[in-house]
């Protein structure tokens, strides 16, 4: 696998090393990377939709964190196998770290469990101070 070498964009940019993370992260590739598997739907012009296939997790094992701009969904999967044969296991069943960037404009809404899949609402709020607004444009006349 081909790695760049990004210090040469962070030599003059102080403050964007999460867009050196991000980049880095982007270009690895791990098996681990892929569990577990999961969707994100844009449901409207603000809406989304995550969606991760959790199977053998009880609501209970599964945490969600938002903190500073990062969605983070982790599993412990407590495997209790000492009882049973598997003939064969294709269900993992093992713990995970998932970790989303949010814009800043992105909330997290609310979560819920369903046959098997976590789905996690989004949506974009744009504040208004951000929201483009029209300047009204006087002439001398008018300002007199």
């Amino acid at each position: 696998m081909r790695r760049f070498d990004l210090s040469p964009l962070m030599r003059s940019s102080v403050g964007f090393d999460h867009l050196n993370r991000l980049l880095d992260s982007s270009l690895t590739t791990d098996a681990d990377t892929a569990y577990p598997p999961y969707n994100i739907e844009k449901i409207s012009e603000d809406d989304y939709l995550i969606s991760m296939a959790v199977a053998g997790f009880d609501p209970a094992e599964l945490t969600i964190t938002v903190q500073e701009g990062t969605l983070t969904i982790e599993a412990k999967g407590e495997t209790d196998d000492s009882e049973r044969t598997f003939l064969h296991r294709g269900i993992a069943r093992r713990a995970f770290e998932r970790r989303f960037q949010l814009a800043d404009t992105i909330q997290v809404g609310e979560a819920r469990f369903e046959h098997g899949m976590l789905l996690i609402d989004l949506k974009r709020v744009i504040p208004e101070h951000k929201k483009p607004r029209q300047i009204s444009i006087q002439t001398i006349a008018e300002a007199a």
